[in-house]
């Protein structure tokens, strides 16, 4: 201590000179850590490792995924900056609805980031994915950028459905959304997968639901129709163990989803390891491509919020059930420690990735409060596609609005 006040003494004697070449002196410290951490970034890391994970529990198959997995280096990269943007998308949206800047319904998705980004990754551009409300994890893993989807949930002009959509109604090139009736999504997944047969499209159709749509008749008449038809479609029922405010143990009889299609075969997966989600999604698109007909899978998983932002999600669970999910099976976290114990990343370069997603999601709110509202003669647009202009009915029968496809 006593030199510590020697040496401040000294600088002060020496005037100004004397601060600022220990100034600089930090600086080139700084400068230099900076060096040693841009070239371990490309230096010092493995291309590849590979994973142990955890075996599914198969119905009506003789053999399921691997028990390995390999990952490289860019492949973590990309699946950590993605899962760690939707975290911190839905986190922004849920700062957004409570000051009253998104209204409406608004489910978000942060606990869930391995399912949908698995399943990405596990699948082709040419294939299709549709789903129900919980979708904000989806369109963005399906290519739509931050600031659309955020000023979708605003209800602008640059939204990616033009600020007529919201939260649960969002969509892209082969993604089908967003749809807002309980399994209702199940039976057009099927249609989606018909379409692709019948055109002799090698593609598939990843027909996801929750367990609280699971119950739903209109579900098990799909089913049927899909294995009589042999459709190329791939059910997945996402089971964040709670329907709204119910427990799947006292809403489900039988909570083994993955057995629900009884005739068609299932996987049990651990929808919290993005590495189990790809490996189980792969072999189930191969399975449907090979013209086996339909597979199921129930991806075991947890959602952080509430069933939407109206449900505070604590009267139906504890709050120390929540933090022990997250302490002990956070998808991010589990990714992250995988990549820096296998040396496939450093604890700093993920940082750097945490501040870069940081940035972006703050210029995509930007975007959306400031964006301007779409204008009401836009109201009737895009209700067809490749139509001509019809006039569509207003509120009466006075009021006409042009649709443009």
């Amino acid at each position: 201590m006593r030199k510590m006040l020697l040496a401040a003494l000294s600088r002060v004697l020496q005037g100004p000179a004397a601060a600022a070449a220990a100034a600089g002196r930090t600086g080139a410290v700084s400068e230099a850590s900076r060096v040693v951490v841009a070239s371990r970034n490309y230096a010092d890391f493995a291309s590849e490792a590979t994973f142990e994970i955890k075996k599914c529990d198969l119905h009506r198959l003789e053999e399921g995924p691997s028990t390995t997995a390999v990952m490289t280096r860019e492949e973590g990269l990309h699946y950590y900056k993605t899962m760690q943007t939707i975290r911190r998308m839905e986190l922004k949206s849920d700062q957004l609805y409570k000051q009253k800047i998104i209204r409406g319904f608004c489910h978000l998705y942060d606990g869930q980031e391995a399912c949908c980004v698995g399943l990405e990754v596990a699948i082709k551009p040419t294939d299709h994915v549709i789903t129900a409300y919980r979708v904000h994890g989806f369109t963005y893993a399906r290519g739509v950028p931050v600031r659309e989807i955020l000023a979708e949930l605003t209800g602008r002009k640059g939204g990616c459905v033009k600020g007529k959509g919201g939260s649960m109604h969002m969509y892209t090139k082969n993604f089908y959304g967003g749809n807002g009736i309980v399994g209702a999504q199940v039976p057009l997944g099927a249609g989606i997968a018909l379409a692709c047969k019948y055109f002799g499209k090698n593609e598939v159709c990843l027909t996801l639901y929750g367990d609280g749509a699971a119950n739903q008749g209109q579900i098990f008449e799909t089913y049927n129709m899909a294995a009589l038809w042999k459709l190329p479609c791939v059910f997945i029922c996402e089971n964040n163990r709670y329907g709204m405010g119910t427990s799947v143990e006292r809403a489900a009889a039988s909570t083994d989803y993955y057995k629900r299609g009884d005739f068609i075969p299932g996987l049990r997966v651990d929808g919290m390891d993005v590495l189990c989600v790809r490996e189980a999604a792969k072999f189930a698109a191969e399975y449907c491509r090979a013209g086996k007909g339909p597979i199921l899978m129930e991806l075991q998983t947890y959602r952080y919020h509430g069933h939407s932002m109206s449900d505070p999600g604590i009267s139906y669970r504890t709050r120390e059930e929540i933090q022990e999910v997250r302490s002990k099976s956070d998808p991010i976290t589990l990714l992250k420690d995988r990549m820096v114990n296998n040396n496939l990343a450093s604890i700093e370069e993920l940082k750097e990735i945490d501040v870069a997603v940081r940035k972006e999601i703050e210029e995509a709110a930007q975007f959306a409060t400031t964006d301007p509202e779409p204008p009401l003669e836009e109201l009737g647009n895009h209700i067809y596609c490749n139509e001509p202009p019809f006039e569509v009915r207003g509120p009466n029968q006075w009021i006409r609005y042009k649709s443009v496809s």
